[in-house]
Formats: C-alpha cells, sequence, structure tokens
C-alpha cells in the first residue's frame, strides 16, 4: 500500500517499520533507526537518512545486510525463497527465464564471488539484462574485497532506492 511523505511522517516507529521495514532486505533495524530522523521533507531527505542509517552502521551490521540478499538467479530463486520485492526485480531483469547455459555460468559466478568476498554479489538489477549483470560480476569478481564491500552497500542503496520510490506517492 503506497504511502505519501505527509503519512509516513505521522506513523509511530512500529507503524513505519511495518511499512518500510523491507526496504532493506531481511533488516528491519534499517527503518528503526531512519524513523527517528522524521519529519522528511522529500523522497531525496527519506533516501539520504536511510543512507545515513546505513553510514552509521557497524561494519558487522553493513555485513549482515549484505549477507542477507540473495544470490542472483540463485538457488533461493529456484526454490521460490526470495521476498516479494527480490522476486520482482530478479524476474524483472529476466533471472527467471535463464537458459541452463546461463545458470550454469551464474552459479559458476555467484560460487566464485562467495569464496573471494565472504558474501553475495549485489546488483541493482532493476532495468537491466541478464548478459549487463553477467558483465557486472565479470568485472567486479577481480576488485578487492574493501572496494567490492563499499559497491555492495551503494548497491544496496540503490536497490533500497527503487523499492522506497515504489511505496511512496
Amino acid at each position: 500500500m503506497k504511502k505519501t511523505l505527509a503519512e509516513l511522517n505521522t506513523l509511530n516507529q512500529a507503524e513505519f517499520v511495518s511499512c518500510l521495514g523491507g526496504i532493506y532486505e531481511h533488516s528491519p533495524w534499517m527503518a528503526e533507526r531512519t524513523w527517528q530522523a522524521r519529519p522528511f521533507a522529500d523522497l531525496d531527505a527519506l533516501l539520504s537518512a536511510f543512507r545515513a542509517s546505513l553510514a552509521k552502521a557497524t561494519e558487522a551490521e553493513q555485513l549482515a545486510l549484505i549477507r542477507a540478499h540473495p544470490d542472483l538467479a540463485g538457488k533461493a530463486a529456484l526454490r521460490g525463497e526470495l521476498t516479494a520485492e527480490s522476486n520482482s526485480e530478479q524476474a524483472s531483469a529476466g533471472l527467471d527465464q535463464c537458459t541452463p547455459e546461463e545458470l550454469a555460468r551464474f552459479t559458476a559466478l555467484n560460487t566464485a564471488y562467495q569464496q573471494k568476498f565472504g558474501f553475495p554479489f549485489i546488483m541493482a538489477v532493476k532495468n537491466a539484462t541478464r548478459a549487463q549483470i553477467l558483465q557486472g560480476f565479470e568485472q567486479r569478481i577481480h576488485h578487492k574485497p574493501i572496494d567490492e564491500f563499499s559497491t555492495a552497500l551503494e548497491q544496496i542503496n540503490r536497490i533500497a532506492a527503487f523499492r522506497l520510490t515504489a511505496l511512496i506517492e
């Protein structure tokens, strides 16, 4: 259910978390912390408040948030275990229509990436193609762990912005 910013600004913390707790994958603590920054003048202010909450989180909390994300075209997707948001985002990129060869490539890249970095490959896939996602995988797997950690957080903020925009009137 869509809300206006005016409505969001009047919600108590539990209501705010109920409404926006899924913006960051399996991490309602982000909405809990962001609620305290009310009132939000506009959507950009709300997005900035969420980004600030993530920036203030400990490294362990940030890593847990990264690890809360599913692999792209991974086992959770194949078993139908994605959140509604992740399922929609992956389907919009055609990840639910991979050829056997593409699926094998995603599986190999997911495994190699996870082994190298200790967390899943994160990419805001909305409006991306499977080829673009695979290209991103193949480029980023050569990054340094510290750079990839930062990139994952940036991509998570992009995902959250897409999700938030879909919820706000």
